[in-house]
């Protein structure tokens, strides 16, 4: 096995690259890699193009060997746009599969910075990245989390209605609760009946609401899903039976 058909079977996000040199040291592994394609399109009109302008070196953190941290130094070329109208006249190449523009992380060690973040929080996950060969920081890992896309919503079959506060004792809204794949789906700014009525309307898919006993929350739930069945839910129950009782 040649050694460019062991980089990209190991490491499929180096496809694409050719490995010139490593060298290893105590503080970790480095890779000195250039791109191997005869051509770049234009980002801004995707025509493509032969001529190159000039290069530089793009330095990237990526997922830890053996617990020992990753660097790669990508040789990146700039190239001549030949689209006589585009606006751009010089560009450089795009790596998507390895790292998004001006990145200093490939999108490998992204996500998985990502799921630590999003499975441990701050602190924690930096001491566990820290721990196995990722340097990084509690604030790295939150301003990941912050800038993450939603995900979508998908079509919930059990919804689970509540009110949250933004300020509390002031402001309230309603959260809503794929209770299926326990996850929240979705924030409403406010809890009234008709938001929760148009956000039913949006998506026909409710055939259960758990909900509390809110008036608001029943008749919006009425009029966007009049087929769906309404429940008390659990939390609810307990919490109602629990204040009869210390009243008994």
């Amino acid at each position: 096995m040649s050694l460019r058909t062991f980089v990209a079977t190991l490491l499929p996000h180096l496809r694409g690259l050719r490995l010139e040199q490593a060298f290893i040291a105590d503080v970790g592994l480095t890779l000195v890699l250039a791109t191997t394609r005869r051509t770049a399109c234009c980002p801004l009109c995707s025509r493509r193009s032969r001529g190159i302008h000039s290069r530089y070196q793009r330095t990237l953190a990526d997922l830890p060997w053996g617990g020992h941290s990753v660097t790669l130094r990508v040789e990146v070329r700039r190239f001549f746009c030949r689209n006589r109208r585009c606006a751009r006249v010089i560009f450089a190449e795009r790596l998507p599969e390895l790292t998004a523009p001006h990145a200093r992380r490939t999108n490998a060690q992204h996500a998985l910075l990502l799921d630590v973040a999003c499975a441990l929080g701050g602190q924690p996950g930096a001491r566990l990245a820290v721990r196995h060969g990722v340097d990084t920081s509690r604030a790295t890992l939150l301003r990941l989390v912050h800038r993450a896309p939603l995900p979508p919503v998908g079509r919930p079959r059990v919804l689970g209605v509540d009110d949250w506060s933004q300020r509390r004792g002031r402001t309230y809204g309603t959260i809503l609760i794929d209770a299926d794949q326990r996850r929240p789906i979705e924030l409403l700014p406010d809890r009234t009946a008709a938001t929760l009525a148009s956000w039913h309307v949006a998506h026909s898919s409710v055939e259960v609401v758990t909900r509390d006993r809110s008036t608001a929350y029943a008749e919006g739930a009425t009029r966007g899903a009049p087929n769906a069945q309404q429940v008390a839910d659990k939390f609810h129950l307990v919490d109602d039976l629990g204040d009869v009782v210390e009243q008994v």
